[in-house]
């Protein structure tokens, strides 16, 4: 985690020139990390929400948030104060420690992994991965194979723009494709 900082404290260096920043307090941050779950179909089946609210404890190391529905949506059999998921927001340490944790140890175990698409940085500076099993977290053990769920994380910087989103990105260590042409 000490080196992640030191990469996150680095990224001036790295960008000054580029973006042309004049001090430090302009160079892009990691603000928060937001990792959240859609129950779909488990919703009803309260036994299962149990489980997936307890490996989502294990995984984040903080208690996950109910999501309720807004607005009745007929077509989605959704109706308004519903449970449709479980999301868990991380700053400070327990953020550095999450996404250095998601660099070095989760994403390599994905199968077939090529790197992270340039699709998945939004124009305001933000990079959603789309995680299809939670069994690639160590802390989810192999007796959890029967329900495996995918989750959406969500890393938000203060970046403004998307290229300068990326080369922050690349800067701490995210494993981004290549540009393709």
């Amino acid at each position: 985690m000490i080196e992640l900082k030191e990469k996150i404290n680095n990224v001036f260096d790295l960008l000054k020139d580029e973006f042309k920043y004049k001090n430090k307090m302009q160079a892009p941050k990691l603000e928060k990390i937001v990792v959240s779950v859609g129950l779909g179909s488990v919703k009803t089946d309260k036994k299962k929400m149990e489980q997936i609210k307890e490996r989502l404890i294990k995984i984040t190391g903080q208690q996950p948030v109910e999501v309720l529905a807004k607005k009745s949506i007929a077509s989605f059999k959704v109706r308004e104060g519903q449970l449709t998921g479980l999301k868990v927001t991380l700053r400070g340490d327990r953020m550095h420690y999450f996404f250095d944790k998601l660099i070095s140890i989760v994403i390599p175990r994905i199968k077939d992994f090529r790197g992270i698409s340039l699709k998945s940085i939004d124009q305001m500076g933000n990079l959603t991965i789309g995680v299809k099993e939670h069994i690639i977290f160590p802390e989810t053990g192999d007796e959890e194979l029967k329900d495996i769920f995918g989750l959406s994380i969500v890393i938000v910087s203060t970046a403004k723009t998307k290229e300068e989103a990326t080369a922050f990105f690349k800067g701490i260590g995210v494993p981004l494709k290549k540009e393709e042409k």
